[in-house]
């Protein structure tokens, strides 16, 4: 089949490079890393996925999936393969009695948070509203609810999806129990999933927002923000970073001005009698730290479940970013001497954020009933990311990266979460031996030609 032919059974046909399809199929957020496939279509629905893989098999292409492109730097670029970009069109329907979201192929959390706040009840979602769920979900998750909800992916009650026969099956706990196992987790490669759906849980109010001081106090904050975190109770989940803001970055006077030290994050009221204990707990985490200095800008305060959404500052609009993503065993006094050496004032860096999320709780926790990845044997995640902008360049980037996992090399675990990387290139690590060679199986079983190999994550390729 030529370039510009119907894909076999009518309707969208695939996009070639120079075509408009082409582009609005391969748009990707960070755009360090643009999806350059052999052609690229946007699938709206069940019929046209299947349209979309009979092209692939009669032009010998294998299979990618994605929808807004956060983690295109994350994974292997989809050379020689037809890229299909997922934005179904129906809407997030929430069920409140059974605290269930059906979330379609597309949504972003902007689009669920909101649906699920209109009943009293939050999902266990990301900190921008611009991130596709349905990847975020099934790749892990770490939200600021997370402490007690476990990781996402944890929160998946079902998932549709086409399978390369074509076959369009929803899986759940006692439906096809296997794959619904391997989807939670097992690093992708089974299909084209369409839409999800999640446990919900009450939000009556979420104690958020973010404090910043300037770096200057980074080693006296980041050692009590530590100290917080051994009895932090599992309402809280916070992160502190250390941010170096572009010096044309669109940013408040407040933040203009140098290098900067950032917490922030989300205390959960599930019931109104709940509110008291969360305003206290937040209390708890902040009072220490305001009285090392006060804070340059304080977000800080009580709302609806929807303002996390905003908590985190992530960025409004595309551009290019290089990082990386440790799970660390723990952070003592070493480990963040390591790190501020690299990353505080004085340091020269040129990542824009780096930093530690807060994990513990139930993060730590097995699930019951869960699927390939349930839990994270780490107290603290470590992100660090940069943009290529003012001078700095991508070597920049990726050697203070390299530098900073070696610093940090005593601290790590080994481990990674899918949903958190943001670099092919660095090793990752998310299932043990048995756990891959199952998911192995049952990806197998579902696709025996491969036709979704290329979106296996590398976390998942452990050696069989």
């Amino acid at each position: 089949m030529t370039a510009g032919a119907q894909a076999p059974g009518t309707g969208t046909r695939p996009g070639y490079p120079g075509e408009r399809a082409y582009a609005t199929a391969t748009r990707v957020f960070n755009l360090a890393a643009p999806a350059r496939p052999a052609a690229a279509v946007t699938v709206t629905s069940v019929a046209e996925v299947r349209r979309a893989l009979d092209h692939a098999r009669a032009e010998g292409m294998g299979v990618r999936v994605h929808t807004t492109g956060h983690a295109s730097a994350a994974v292997a670029p989809p050379t020689g393969a037809l890229l299909l970009r997922t934005r179904f069109g129906d809407p997030v329907t929430v069920d409140a009695a059974a605290r269930v979201a059906r979330v379609p192929a597309g949504a972003t959390w902007g689009d669920v948070v909101p649906a699920a706040a209109e009943h009293g009840l939050a999902a266990a979602h990301g900190s921008s509203a611009l991130v596709g769920a349905v990847g975020y979900l099934l790749g892990g998750g770490v939200s600021f609810y997370g402490r007690r909800a476990g990781l996402a992916v944890n929160t998946v009650r079902a998932v549709e999806l086409v399978t390369a026969d074509g076959a369009h099956r929803r899986v759940d706990a006692s439906s096809e129990p296997e794959l619904f196992w391997a989807l939670r987790g097992g690093g992708g490669g089974f299909g084209v999933v369409t839409a999800v759906e999640i446990e919900l849980f009450p939000a009556a109010e979420v104690v958020t927002g973010a404090a910043f001081w300037p770096a200057a106090q980074a080693p006296e904050l980041l050692a009590r923000w530590l100290s917080w975190t051994r009895g932090a109770p599992e309402e809280a989940a916070t992160s502190l970073r250390i941010l170096h803001f572009p010096a044309d970055a669109p940013l408040p006077p407040s933040l203009r001005g140098g290098p900067l030290v950032c917490v922030d994050g989300a205390v959960l009221a599930a019931e109104s009698r709940d509110a008291g204990r969360a305003r206290t707990i937040a209390a708890d985490l902040l009072r220490p730290l305001r009285a090392v200095a006060e804070p340059v800008l304080d977000t800080w305060r009580p709302g609806p479940a929807a303002a996390v959404l905003s908590a985190h500052m992530d960025a409004p609009e595309p551009l290019p970013f290089r990082g990386d993503h440790l799970l660390l065993r723990d952070v003592d006094g070493d480990a963040a001497a390591a790190f501020l050496r690299l990353a505080g004032e004085g340091s020269g860096s040129p990542l824009v954020l780096a930093g530690f999320r807060q994990l513990g709780g139930a993060f730590a926790r097995p699930a019951p009933g869960g699927g390939a990845l349930t839990h994270v044997d780490a107290r603290f995640a470590y992100l660090g990311s940069g943009a290529p902008f003012g001078g700095v360049t991508e070597d920049d980037l990726r050697d203070h990266c390299t530098a900073m996992r070696a610093a940090l090399t005593p601290w790590d675990s080994g481990w990674t979460i899918p949903s958190l990387v943001e670099d092919a290139a660095r090793p990752q690590r998310h299932l043990d031996v048995p756990a891959a060679r199952a998911v192995h199986r049952v990806r197998t079983s579902t696709d025996p030609d491969g036709l979704f190999t290329g979106d296996i994550a590398r976390g998942a390729r452990t050696p069989l």
